[in-house]
């Protein structure tokens, strides 16, 4: 028997310790890689089958694992190409040297729908076997040959190579399982990983179990396939798998994209929330796969503002065996995720033509959707125009049919943000109905945030009517309401940065409105209640003189009291609370008693 020992050709060591520890996050990934390589090498000989029948393969071709829990090892064959004595030591002797990148080489004349699907980069995905297993065997025949060769290493620096029988072509990877690994010997945990990272590939994948081979795969990539080969069926239950919903998803979206990046796609946008027991993830999850092998949900192929999308994107131009870390900064990665991006706004577009379905779609995902336009200021006015709004003449508006009603004289697009309870019943409104102006009305949290970050639409500013005192001439103030304004600052101290009186109050005593510079009002609350500093000078008290409260309180002396209810009142309308709540209830009880 012909038997060689030979060294690694690199510092062996080294690399193997940056691929079993740095190079791959799950351990399990093992078998992902071994599958790949096995489905690579099969890929091959099918494709130089075109050019020579004797290399044909089998009818039954497929990838075989088997594990022996009494020898604790784990057995993978395949019907592929198969490696020569000289191709073992190239591809499995010298780490980080790519068979799969070498026989790509040689496919430049090749016409491109005779090219294989080759989704291994043989030489560093093979070498994760040593997460798992302290020794490996492989068994291999090349195809078109009679011998057949063995390569044996416990990955600490040799190899052995010796001559071996094989009765038909293909590589046979024995691995020796390590005693902290043997949950890898349970054929459910097989199938499992299986169903997981490679149960798309077009190569049949068996595991045995109880003496039998069973498939462990479907082998059904719906988002490589024609449209017209597709059925509703096909998609619907595809989507269920991916998104675990079991309604009808808003949109379909299935596409190839060639050109600099090619890669497949296959999104659908949900009709309704997921139920989620607890907070779910604000990431989006869409799977990245790599011809055809899953590779992790966790690529951020899509922005935090469409983490409600689900499906597949599967690539060719990415190497399959680097790590999810590694995937992060590549550019072809970036690349994707802003072809996405845009294929996703252009299908809501489309969809928002229908404005029915479309105002379903945003009572469920408009929340999300709003923290794009902060986030994600490149695609900003794309999804502030996608939008509706509620205001005080309409029940859902866009922007731009906002802009179209604005009568003459209003330049800037008016909003109130706060907690829906107190919005159409706010002060802040009184003032602007009498002008005829009309104001949106934001709910959401998000949207004390995104108005500010938009600016401007349609070179319309945005404002917050808080803010907003620039539009309302006061006008000639009777001197009883400029002492009492005066009096009341004095009473109120720093709880307020001024005191006026105000010509835009119409039926309430008195409102809070924010300084000119800083967050409104909306945004201070949401400050405090998340127990941050508020930045920016105290809110303005505005007061009015027409109110007969405040007629009242002009000829009192002392208005100190006065001023913490009037303060404490105008806050309660805004849907905040008094600092003190027990002094408020004080206060308001004294004053109904004749005590004010």
């Amino acid at each position: 028997m012909t038997e060689e020992t030979r060294d690694f050709g690199t510092e062996v060591g080294r690399l193997l310790d940056l691929v079993v520890h740095s190079l791959y996050s799950d351990r399990e990934i093992f078998l992902r890689e071994l599958v790949a390589n096995a489905a690579d090498a099969t890929d091959k000989r099918r494709f130089l089958a075109l050019s020579d029948g004797g290399l044909a393969l089998p009818e039954n071709a497929a990838i075989r694992i088997s594990a022996d829990k009494g020898a604790k090892t784990i057995r993978i064959e395949d019907s592929g190409i198969g490696m020569s004595k000289e191709e073992l030591a190239e591809n499995l002797g010298t780490i980080a040297r790519s068979g799969t990148a070498g026989f790509t080489a040689q496919l430049a004349n090749a016409k491109p729908e005779e090219r294989p699907s080759l989704i291994g980069q043989f030489g560093v995905g093979f070498y994760s076997a040593f997460m798992v297993a302290d020794k490996v065997e492989v068994i291999s025949r090349k195809a078109g040959h009679e011998e057949a060769w063995e390569w044996i290493s416990d990955g600490r620096g040799k190899y052995t190579l010796k001559s071996a029988t094989r009765e038909a072509p293909g590589s046979t990877i024995l691995l020796h399982v390590k005693p902290d690994a043997e949950e890898y010997l349970e054929p459910i945990r097989l199938k499992t990983i299986i169903r997981k990272w490679a149960d798309h590939i077009t190569l049949p994948v068996e595991i045995e179990e109880d003496g039998k081979f069973e498939t462990a795969t479907e082998g059904k990539a719906l988002w490589r396939k024609n449209r017209s080969e597709i059925s509703a069926e096909d998609y619907a239950d595809f989507y269920r798998h991916v998104s675990h919903d079991f309604g009808e998803p808003f949109a379909t979206i299935h596409w190839r994209a060639e050109g600099t990046v090619e890669f497949n796609a296959l999104l659908f946008i949900p009709s309704q929330k997921p139920f989620m027991p607890v907070e779910e993830s604000r990431e989006s999850k869409v799977r990245l796969h790599v011809k055809r092998m899953f590779i992790t949900d966790d690529a951020k192929l899509l922005p935090n503002w469409l983490n409600f999308v689900s499906g597949v994107v599967d690539t060719e131009d990415l190497p399959l065996n680097v790590s999810r870390e590694i995937l992060q900064s590549t550019p072809v990665l970036e690349k994707i995720r802003k072809a996405l991006v845009n294929r996703v706004l252009t299908e809501l577009k489309a969809k928002a033509k229908d404005a029915e379905a479309f105002k379903s779609f945003l009572e469920n995902f408009g929340g999300v959707m709003k923290e794009g336009i902060y986030e994600d200021t490149g695609h900003a006015a794309e999804i502030a125009a996608l939008l509706r709004f509620a205001s005080t003449k309409e029940e859902g508006t866009t922007l731009e049919d906002y802009i179209t009603r604005m009568p003459e004289g209003q330049s800037e697009i008016y909003y109130l943000a706060g907690d829906a309870a107190h919005l159409k019943t706010s002060p802040q409104l009184e003032g602007f109905a009498e002008k005829g102006f009309e104001v949106l009305l934001l709910p959401d949290a998000i949207d004390a945030f995104w108005p500010g970050r938009l600016g401007t639409y349609k070179e319309k500013k945005l404002v917050s009517v808080s803010q907003a005192g620039k539009l309302f001439e006061t006008g000639e103030v009777p001197e009883a309401i400029t002492n009492l304004c005066t009096r009341l600052k004095e009473a109120l101290g720093a709880e307020v940065s001024e005191v006026s009186a105000s010509s835009r109050l119409k039926d309430s005593p008195a409102m809070l409105v924010a300084a000119e510079h800083g967050p409104d009002l909306a945004m201070q609350r949401l400050l405090r209640r998340a127990g941050r500093p508020v930045f920016g000078l105290p809110p303005k008290l505005e007061i009015n003189p027409a109110h007969k409260l405040v007629e009242t309180l002009a000829g009192k002396e002392d208005v100190k009291e006065a001023a913490s209810l009037l303060l404490n009142l105008a806050k309660l309308q805004d849907g905040d609370l008094p600092e003190d709540p027990a002094a408020f209830v004080k206060l308001v009880a004294a004053a109904l008693a004749g005590a004010v």
